[in-house]
């Protein structure tokens, strides 16, 4: 009787590890659907959308070639300023149009890019691909003539750990960072706390470990109430800043809020801009 129950008992443990093992390979091959969310239908094109934009084609490092558009500062305000606006895991480019042309009224030209997998674009997106995109949007700054000291760095959720690397690697003027998160795996364990996450995850995204070593000017922005990035991940990211220009809260705003896309989001660049040119 022994020796069966434990017979038993080992074809179950077998079953039970089979089973966790089956999970975390689905977990580890499936997860970047969990986190990027394209929207791979073409845009139409920028003027179209918003008048006086143009098209832009940014050339990656890996040889692919993004739709992007450019957006000029409206002429009676410009400040001789640029911003990349680095979008967040889901939507396209027409979703940030209206912020992009808020921008514009302010006096500051705006860089509106797709990343790989979106908006039409050639490619499947992961955190080294978003990076390699990000590097081709600054490098297409530089060739329409804006300096990194005339430039300011947008990242919307997703965006905020692609725009806190590229400054990184390529210093900006300033740097606002619209619902950040300390890192991905931080989002990850809220969101599926009974997953081994931080062990499964591939793409890191982290924040706040980069905007601790930056001294760049940063702004930071975040909704009251998010229920995508929890407010409190992006109270920590405006924590770390050493050069914290700006932290606005949104009363009683969500992740996707209109007015997360809204003046009070534009003014707050504004600002930035006007401290930092």
């Amino acid at each position: 009787m022994t020796q069966l129950f434990g017979g038993r008992l080992r074809r179950g443990l077998l079953v039970l590890v089979l089973v966790v093992a089956t999970v975390i390979a689905m977990l580890w091959g499936l997860q970047r659907r969990l986190i990027y969310f394209p929207d791979a239908t073409r845009v139409p094109p920028a003027t179209d959308v918003i008048p006086g934009a143009r098209e832009v084609t940014l050339n990656t490092s890996d040889g692919l070639e993004l739709g992007a558009w450019f957006v000029p500062a409206d002429p009676a305000n410009a400040t001789g300023m640029v911003v990349l606006l680095a979008p967040g895991n889901g939507g396209d480019r027409v979703g940030r149009a209206r912020l992009a042309e808020r921008l514009s009224r302010r006096g500051l030209a705006v860089l509106l890019m797709d990343y790989r997998g979106y908006g039409g674009n050639p490619g499947s997106p992961s955190e080294g691909g978003l990076a390699a995109d990000a590097d081709a949007a600054a490098q297409t700054l530089r060739d329409l003539g804006y300096r990194a000291q005339r430039t300011i760095y947008f990242g919307e959720s997703l965006g905020s750990g692609v725009v806190a690397a590229l400054q990184a690697r390529h210093p900006a003027a300033g740097l606002v960072l619209r619902s950040p998160f300390t890192d991905l795996a931080d989002v990850g364990a809220y969101h599926y706390p009974w997953l081994p996450v931080r062990a499964l995850l591939r793409d890191r995204f982290p924040v706040a470990g980069l905007i601790a070593a930056s001294d760049v000017p940063v702004t930071v922005i975040y909704g009251q109430h998010d229920s995508v990035v929890p407010s409190a991940l992006s109270a920590r990211v405006a924590d770390h800043a050493p050069f914290l220009a700006e932290r606005l809260v949104i009363p009683e705003a969500d992740h996707n809020d209109p007015v997360m896309f809204g003046s009070p989001v534009a003014d707050a660049v504004e600002r930035l801009a006007h401290s930092v040119g």
